[in-house]
This record gives C-alpha cells, sequence and structure tokens, in this order.
C-alpha cells in the first residue's frame, strides 16, 4: 500500500477511535497525526518531527495576540463594563420593537466587540438582561433565543482570537484586514436579528412603557464611552501603523484593567480568578494549534487538501456551487466541532480551493469563521447554546423552536458574506489592505 494512502488512514481511523473513547480532540489529533507520520518516516524520526512542528506551530509572534485579549475580555467580563455596556445599549433601543430584546443585541455586539467571545457575551449580557426581561413579560425562550443567536457577533467583530488562529493558519494573511473585514459581516448579522425581533415583536405585543429622558440618555451613554474608546484605540491604532495586533492586545489588557481599577470592580480575589480562566482558555488554544501543525504536515505530504478539490471539482466546476457545498460542509462540521480546532483543520483544506478562483483569503476567513459561529449555536456541541440556555434557565429542548427563524437570518447573511465580496473586502480596501 502507498505510504501517502496508509497515512491517512491511520491519522483518520486514529483519531475517531480515540474521539469516541473520551479522548481529548486535541490529544487525539496529535497522537494520530505522529502515528501517521510514521507511515512515511521511522517512528523515531516521526516523533522528533512531531515535537519541531508543535513547537514551531506554537512559536509564533501574532498568537502572543491570544492570551492578551482572553485576559482583556476576562477583566471586562468581571469588571463592570457590561452593565454600562448594557445600559447604553438600552438608550439606543429605547423606542424599538421589544426595546429590551433589542438592548440585548446592541450589548452584545458591542460587549462582543471589546471581549472576543462569544460565549462571555452571551454569559454577561444575558445575565444582566434576561431578568429584566422576565419581569417586563418576555417568554424567556425567546429571550434566550434572542441571546443565544446574537452572542456570536463577538466572534466576528474584532478583535477576534479565531480571527488570528485563522492568519495563522492561512500564512500570510493580514490580522489587520480580518479585523477590519469582520465588522460589515458582523453588524449585518445583528441587523438582520434586530429586524426579526422587531416582527416578532410586533405579533408578540412586547413594548416597555419606560421611556429614558434626553440628559439620562446621553449621561448614560457617556458613562459608556470609556469602554467603547478601547475599540478605537486597539483597531484605530492598528490601522493608523502605532501598533501591531499583538501589540494592540497587550494594550487592551492595560486599558481594561485601568478602567475596571476606576469602575472599582476588582479586587485581588477576581484577579486569580481571571488569571486562572486566562491560562486555562490560553493553553488550550496554543496546544490545539501546535498539535494542528503536526496534522498540517500530513496533509501536506499525502496532498489531501489536493485531492478533495480535485474530487469537488470533478462534480462542477462553478464556483458559486462549490462555495455553496463548502458552506454546507463547514456549517455541519461546526455542530460537531468548536471553532478553533476546525479552522485548523478545515483551513489548510478549503483555502488552496477558493484560491484557485480567485478568492480573497480575508473574505475566505470570515466565510469560515462565520459558518463555525453559526456552529457555536446549534446541538450537539454549541458551547453559545449551552451557555445562553443556563443563564437563561431554559432547556435547550424548549429554546429550540424559537432559535429556528434566528437560524434562518444568521444563514442568509452568511450567503450574503459569500457571494457578495464586498461584505468582508471593502473597509479593508479603504485603508489599503487588500485589492478590491
Amino acid at each position: 500500500m502507498d505510504a501517502a494512502v496508509l497515512a491517512v488512514l491511520i491519522m483518520a481511523i486514529s483519531i475517531v477511535i480515540m474521539l469516541a473513547i473520551g479522548v481529548p480532540i486535541a490529544v487525539s489529533i496529535g497522537l494520530g497525526s505522529a502515528l501517521a507520520m510514521a507511515a512515511f518516516l521511522s517512528f523515531d524520526r516521526a516523533m522528533m518531527m512531531s515535537a519541531q512542528k508543535m513547537f514551531s506551530g506554537a512559536n509564533s509572534f501574532p498568537l502572543m495576540a491570544i492570551p492578551f485579549f482572553v485576559l482583556a475580555g476576562n477583566v471586562m467580563n468581571n469588571g463592570g463594563i457590561a452593565i454600562r455596556l448594557v445600559n447604553c445599549a438600552k438608550v439606543l433601543a429605547g423606542r424599538m420593537p421589544a426595546p429590551l430584546a433589542q438592548t440585548n443585541i446592541i450589548a452584545n455586539m458591542l460587549f462582543g466587540a471589546l471581549s472576543g467571545s462569544g460565549a462571555a457575551a452571551a454569559a454577561a449580557i444575558g445575565g444582566t438582561i434576561g431578568p429584566l426581561e422576565r419581569k417586563d413579560g418576555y417568554d424567556p425562550n425567546f429571550s434566550a433565543a434572542v441571546n443565544i443567536c446574537t452572542a456570536p457577533t463577538g466572534i466576528l467583530i474584532p478583535p477576534s482570537n479565531t480571527l488570528i488562529v485563522y492568519s495563522t493558519v492561512a500564512g500570510s494573511v493580514s490580522v489587520s484586514a480580518l479585523f477590519i473585514g469582520g465588522y460589515l459581516p458582523g453588524i449585518l448579522w445583528g441587523a438582520l436579528c434586530m429586524i426579526l425581533v422587531a416582527i416578532i415583536a410586533k405579533r408578540r405585543g412586547y413594548s416597555s412603557a419606560q421611556r429614558v429622558d434626553f440628559l439620562t440618555g446621553i449621561k448614560t451613554i457617556l458613562t459608556a464611552v470609556p469602554s467603547l474608546l478601547l475599540i478605537v484605540v486597539v483597531i484605530g491604532g492598528i490601522l493608523a501603523g502605532i501598533f501591531t495586533a499583538t501589540e494592540a492586545s497587550a494594550i487592551a489588557v492595560v486599558y481594561s484593567l485601568v478602567l475596571s481599577l476606576c469602575y472599582r470592580n476588582l479586587d485581588a480575589k477576581k484577579m486569580k480568578r481571571i488569571l486562572s480562566q486566562t491560562a486555562e482558555t490560553t493553553v488550550i488554544i496554543l496546544f490545539m494549534i501546535s498539535v494542528s501543525m503536526i496534522m498540517s504536515y500530513v496533509m501536506a505530504y499525502t496532498h489531501i487538501p489536493e485531492i478533495i478539490a480535485n474530487t469537488l471539482m470533478s462534480f462542477t466546476q462553478n464556483p458559486y456551487a462549490i462555495l455553496l457545498i463548502m458552506n454546507i460542509i463547514l456549517l455541519l462540521i461546526g455542530m460537531a466541532m468548536d471553532p478553533t480546532p476546525a479552522i485548523l483543520i478545515f483551513t489548510p483544506i478549503f483555502l488552496p480551493m477558493c484560491l484557485k478562483f480567485g478568492m480573497d483569503p480575508v473574505q475566505f476567513g470570515i466565510i469560515i469563521t462565520m459558518n463555525l459561529c453559526i456552529g457555536t449555536i446549534t446541538p450537539p456541541v454549541g458551547t453559545i447554546l449551552f451557555t445562553g440556555c443556563k443563564v437563561g434557565g431554559v432547556s435547550i429542548e424548549s429554546v429550540f423552536k424559537h432559535l429556528l427563524p434566528f437560524f434562518i437570518v444568521t444563514i442568509i447573511a452568511l450567503m450574503l458574506t459569500t457571494y457578495v465580496p464586498a461584505l468582508s473586502l471593502w473597509l479593508p480596501s479603504l485603508f489599503d489592505l487588500v485589492k478590491f
């Protein structure tokens, strides 16, 4: 049997078996790929090469941004920033249909943009607005559905650790371009959900008699300005060339720490928990990236990306059809796998194929991230789905039918992002980050 074919079989079978018996996905990928490498190298050389690939995978300057952005997000989640963003969003959404649900959407977009974490947004914002919605007569399942389906916008709207991971795997793709490219798709996702909520609210009669007077509204917005300025500092500094994305992540930590201390919402006990959570999350992500480099080496040797691309193109040469098939595959993958390992595994498979028919790697990065964001709100492993249900005090079974209309609008946003390149490339092109 050909060594390449044998390597593929060993890798696939061993990973499936290990996952079936409950071995963590990172360990399964690392061990399975290392064993596959032994099919075309000696065992000693395979183990040595695996160690080298793991080290080279983590030894990346852009990846240093991940622990800093994770730390900044955790500080914001515990530092009194969420409630100020919620109050600001309540002012902005005060006269819309179902104002509290609209507030949830706006606050998720704002908090997610600051923290870079959809799960953190679902927990912080849902935990704050959920009780208010119950008091105002909203169906808890509807409230939870709104919170769950809009929390992933924070993964698209920068800063985003997922886009940083994609940039590392894809090669020479600008993190700055990816950050700017995520704005319009993320806002589109949120805007479509707001329209859907308005339609549902009209039918159910959700409204609020509370109105905020002008001066109180201005004061509330001003109290949120220091938090919102973090976006200006981080993204503005990157675009102006003052600092890199990695340096911006460290600045985000300092800024959020100072702000939380000014708000007097941090103490030694909270800080210990924040640092522990940050270390745990960072280790998981970086270990996943490290072991994926072993898999990437095996895939390159066995020409798996070329085989898959040729197979798909044997069915059709139409790029629109290929993109549709790719989206369906990625949506299914997202239902069974978290975004980070999915990006690490499937970027080397699909990116070369998309480059063949002229797609910009920035657009592909937004598309694959958007697909996997949808996966975070679907069973069986949707992290944001579980977080949102827990915070909202509802079961997955009861909330699922309320999620269906939101799935439709998120798929519409995905299709528009896939087939309208301007949504992900127009803003980066204004800053000469991509050619469009």
